[in-house]
């Protein structure tokens, strides 16, 4: 969520002194093989600046699709899961959902990302995705009148006809994509639990033959799109929904499905009464492809369903109402899922966000590697960012949590946690908890949780937001004021996957206990008090400057415990402008700038004597330059998250 930003002081930030980085900027005739690759960023102290990358040019090179799903028709997927019928855009089942396109290899000189982990994921990191074939097969490219947006067209377009050699220019102006959403888990019904109106999965019928019994049948999963009347929806917002749903829904045979969540602000508007003012409602705000895919909610529905009195804040700096979106966007997102008993898990997702890869090949990793994670000192590795040039593997940074917790002589977090004044839900009443036998006592700690479901999987870090410095740190409500705040984590930017049992905790705690924190504090708390998986997956994340290692560590680190949380929180308010030169954070400048270069566009490149600042410098990039002699040509990149994203076409600024 956004939030107003705040500095203590006037003085210049200190990453000012770092020189840009040019790698970014280098196009399509500089991709090379990834064993032929040498960053830009990061370089150690001693290790001097590369030259310039002299790159032999003998063509533009020819991207490939690019499907990170399983193979579905060979014999290790069929033996142990059920046949994956084929998703299609048309009700006549004639135009299957398309191919992204990739380039193999990376752009000579790019940088590699300064936090977070391709390798780590499972994600891959030797292939670039350029603006065409990622949003091509969508529609970008050509016009209205051949179904497409109409973006794409003023741009440098070298060679983007290969995208749609296979499919031709795919015609989307009838696409329903709620009805396509439909059709595909329909098809596929067989691949998946069935769960009842209370969310339990239903046992198998004597019908099922024992052929059927034997496969595994999978989980499905919700993607929860945050929108609210009066969203201006733009031609790149449109084809970044249509890839969302062909990559996740269609293109997996139903195992995600996509939903728009949509915030009716205003309270007196009748949208549980007349069908009619629902319709102009979504005729107004949201375009007809994808009006089948909406489900709309207000805060006046949130008083019905979460009613009595919570008392009083601890702190309230927003000055809202706990129930409004701004201190309680979970509320919305806890009665979707009451309604929606058929999902296991449920990404909040936000309007502003793009990923610059196949959506599936995101998620899907996320989950996995998020599922094989040990709980064993999991709340510790979480609360700190992973910097691999400065803390080495995967494992010599796990190594390292688990020294500077015993050296800080805390205990590490395994299961429930106690605090005064806590109450329990009612399955703790009842005996019941949530730390998996694999954590009994006698086993092996390091596979306490590994195969386990995360019930919590965020973006950014699992802070301790105790005397963080964090605005919204002592947002806590309906706690009783005669002990301490009870012990609290939270994840800025609240882009997160959260399972039923989580979000069921929550709305027990909401409605029974009378208990809220604000939006991006609660999930994670709630997983903190009951003893629920939480895991904060490091991501590849750039910085537009060529930070010192150890800056980077001590900025983002800096924490108690050099942790993220804590006094010297990078999420102070004093401390959060290291976020803007970084590709994610709601304060990013660097994140939109990337992706409107890599759109096509001009920008001011942020340069200059001074060390530069947003929106001053020279204007750079964009169809002329692009299209030079001496260009490298258009931007290709390796996937990453970018957020937020508040505008994209020159004519859309505000």
């Amino acid at each position: 969520m956004d939030e107003e930003e705040s500095q203590d002081d006037d003085e210049e930030p200190h990453w000012l002194i770092y020189p840009h980085l040019d790698g970014y900027f280098n196009g399509l005739k500089a991709v090379v093989p990834v064993a032929n690759y040498t960053p830009e960023y990061p370089r150690k102290a001693q290790e001097q600046p590369p030259s310039p990358p002299a790159v032999p040019y003998a063509g533009l090179p020819t991207p490939k699709s690019y499907a990170p799903q399983p193979d579905y028709n060979s014999s290790a997927y069929t033996t142990q899961y059920h046949t994956v019928k084929t998703c299609y855009l048309d009700e006549a089942g004639k135009v299957p959902a398309p191919d992204v396109y990739a380039y193999d290899g990376v752009v000579q000189g790019q940088a590699e990302a300064a936090m977070g982990s391709y390798t780590v994921l499972g994600l891959r990191d030797d292939v670039c995705f350029d603006r065409f074939g990622r949003y091509g097969p969508y529609g970008l490219g050509y016009g209205l009148d051949d179904g497409g947006v109409g973006a794409g067209q003023d741009t440098e377009k070298a060679g983007s006809e290969a995208v749609w050699a296979a499919t031709g220019k795919i015609d989307y102006a009838r696409v329903d994509w709620g009805q396509a959403q439909d059709r595909c888990y329909a098809a596929n019904k067989h691949r998946f639990v069935e769960y009842d109106e209370a969310g339990k999965a239903k046992a198998p019928t004597e019908l099922q033959d024992s052929y059927r019994q034997e496969k595994e049948k999978l989980e499905r999963i919700a993607v929860v799109i945050r929108s609210y009347v009066g969203f201006r929806w733009t031609q790149h917002a449109i084809l970044n929904f249509r890839a969302m749903v062909s990559e996740l829904a269609l293109r997996s045979g139903g195992e995600y499905q996509v939903h728009f969540l949509l915030h009716v602000r205003d309270d007196e508007t009748p949208i549980w009464a007349d069908a009619e003012t629902v319709q102009r409602l979504l005729d107004d705000n949201v375009p007809a492809e994808f009006h089948s895919m909406c489900t709309l909610w207000s805060e006046s529905q949130m008083w019905l369903v979460y009613p009595g009195d919570f008392g009083s804040a601890v702190e309230n700096p927003s000055n809202g109402n706990v129930r409004g979106v701004y201190r309680s966007a979970h509320l919305a997102l806890q009665h979707f899922a009451l309604t929606h008993p058929q999902y296991a898990h449920f990404w909040n997702w936000e309007m502003d966000m793009r990923w610059i890869g196949s959506y599936y090949e995101l998620f899907d990793r996320l989950g996995a590697w998020a599922r094989n994670q040990s709980r064993e000192q999991l709340w510790e590795r979480s609360s700190k960012y992973y910097i691999p040039a400065y803390h080495g593997s995967w494992d010599k940074f796990t190594a390292l949590v688990r020294n500077e917790t015993e050296a800080a002589g805390r205990r590490p977090i395994m299961g429930p946690v106690t605090f005064p004044g806590r109450q329990m839900i009612r399955s703790e009443e009842r005996g019941h908890g949530f730390v998996p036998v694999s954590c009994a006592r006698g086993s092996d700690m390091s596979l306490c949780g590994v195969g386990e479901e995360a019930d919590l999987v965020t973006l950014n870090p699992l802070f301790d937001t105790e005397e963080s410095g964090w605005v919204f740190a002592q947002d806590v409500t309906g706690y009783d004021h005669s002990f301490a705040p009870p012990p609290r984590r939270g994840a800025i930017v609240t882009a997160s996957r959260l399972s039923r049992r989580l979000l069921q905790v929550m709305h027990e705690e909401t409605w029974r206990l009378h208990h809220s924190m604000f939006s991006e504090m609660f999930p994670a708390s709630m997983a903190l008090h009951h003893g629920l998986k939480a895991v904060y997956a490091p991501h590849p994340v750039y910085l537009d400057r060529a930070w010192d290692l150890e800056a980077i560590d001590g900025a983002f680190n800096g924490g108690r415990d050099h942790t993220s949380g804590g006094q010297g929180s990078s999420f102070a308010m004093r401390n959060e402008h290291n976020h803007r030169g970084t590709s994610w954070y709601y304060n990013s400048e660097f994140a939109g700038l990337l992706w409107r270069r890599w759109l096509g566009y001009a920008q001011m490149d942020g340069r200059g004597t001074d060390g530069g600042h947003a929106e001053e410098g020279t204007l750079r990039g964009g169809r002329d330059e692009e299209e030079k002699a001496t260009s490298t040509g258009r931007l290709c990149l390796r996937s990453m998250l970018v957020h937020p994203i508040k505008w994209e076409l020159p004519s859309e600024k505000p």
